[in-house]
């Protein structure tokens, strides 16, 4: 995520008004007296002469004329509670996920497209490039997607189809082979237990392993599209446009799923233990942009164009109500949470928005009008530990 440069046509002094009197020039104790001795005044540097003039005239106080400072830099003005942190990547790539090692907050992984994958052991406040020899071996440009870590396990996914596992905190990666009979593209992927993890394709599919990805179980019973075939008939509006895969999936804490359709006519939700995804009619007139899980449990949801939506109560709902959000216009895209009633939310153009009573209110950060970059994910790994991702390689640390 291109910032404008300063400006520095025009002059930094401010034009003095005639008067009729002439202004005197008070100069600093130490600047040598007019009526010096021939002797001594040859004697006077004139470089420290040249120094010392300067150092009268640039002082506002002294001069009595009314200075303007530097117009600072876009980069330079700092966000409320955000930084951003510079990252050694190519400027267009995009950045989709990050995770941190559990045991070790200070130790994380970024994820981007044109095969990003950066590290820190800082916590965030630099990155450096991580090369992973199993995901070079073949002429592809790795998108990857998602990452997870449970404990010093962890698992990363991409496209074209890749999944990559590590026992030791990240140290060594090793390629799992997948099935090429895999519906979709890996989209998400959740490290649950030892050598487990979950994982969703954008077809809907959703497979768990135990044995580090050797061997996948499939935890719905039909397809997304079998499941609409079925239910047509029942009245989800825009059902038979399907196209067959999802925009946007989020997971909350428990292992509920919701997902968006494609064209973002309606979702879909699905349980542990249910044998197919739940198509939704959308309850707002605006197609859907994404959904997610807030911190009590209920749902919130975004419209194309900059509408925030949330769920009446804190389990699935079909009722929602509209939150008075000063969006400028650009879509929201990602709303994060970093506690009950504390959650931020992003979008295009560099928006940024704060709520601090679960979501009834919500406040601009303008500083963050300044960056030239669409907000696309708000990542809170803790209360403290929080991140914004973006195009263009732009990444936003939380300060608190």
């Amino acid at each position: 995520m291109a910032s404008s440069l300063t400006d520095f046509s025009n002059s930094i002094f401010t034009p003095i008004k005639p008067t009729t009197t002439t202004p005197r020039l008070l100069l600093p104790h130490n600047f040598p007296p007019r009526n010096l001795a021939p002797c001594r005044a040859a004697s006077i540097n004139r470089r420290q002469l040249i120094a010392d003039t300067a150092a009268a005239i640039v002082l506002p106080p002294l001069l009595g004329v009314g200075l303007s400072p530097l117009p600072a830099k876009a980069d330079d003005v700092p966000l409320s509670e955000w930084e951003r942190v510079f990252l050694p990547i190519d400027p267009g790539v995009v950045l989709l996920d990050i995770a941190f090692v559990p045991d070790d907050p200070n130790h994380g992984f970024l994820l981007g497209t044109r095969q990003t994958i950066l590290e820190t052991k800082d916590g965030g406040s630099t990155w450096v490039p991580r090369s992973i020899a199993s995901a070079e071996e073949e002429d592809f440009n790795y998108r990857f997607n998602s990452i997870s870590f449970k404990g010093k396990e962890g698992w990363i996914i991409g496209k074209p189809a890749i999944l990559l596992y590590t026992s030791d905190a990240g140290e060594n990666w090793e390629r799992i082979p997948l099935s090429s009979q895999l519906p979709g593209d890996m989209v998400y992927i959740k490290a649950t237990e030892e050598k487990s993890a979950e994982m969703v394709t954008d077809e809907g599919a959703i497979y768990v392993t135990s044995n580090k990805g050797y061997n996948w179980r499939a935890a719905i019973q039909e397809t997304v599209s079998a499941t609409l075939n079925r239910t047509v008939s029942s009245g989800i509006s825009g059902a038979s446009y399907y196209t067959g895969t999802f925009s946007t999936v989020n997971r909350s804490p428990d292992g509920r799923y919701v997902a968006v359709s494609s064209r973002g006519n309606f979702y879909l939700t699905w349980e542990p233990g249910q044998a197919y995804w739940q198509p939704h009619n959308r309850a707002v007139a605006r197609r859907i942009q994404s959904m997610g899980w807030r911190a009590d449990g209920g749902l919130w949801l975004l419209v194309r164009g900059g509408g925030l939506y949330l769920s009446k109560g804190t389990g699935l709902t079909e009722d929602f109500e509209e939150v008075s959000v000063q969006s400028r216009g650009f879509g929201i895209l990602d709303v994060g949470y970093r506690s009950q009633d504390e959650a931020w939310a992003a979008g295009g153009s560099g928006i940024l928005l704060k709520t601090t009573n679960g979501g009834k209110t919500w406040i601009r950060d303008k500083a963050a009008d300044n960056i030239a970059a669409n907000l696309y994910s708000v990542k809170f790994i803790n209360d403290n530990q929080g991140f914004v991702l973006g195009n263009d390689g732009v990444l936003l640390k939380y300060l608190g």
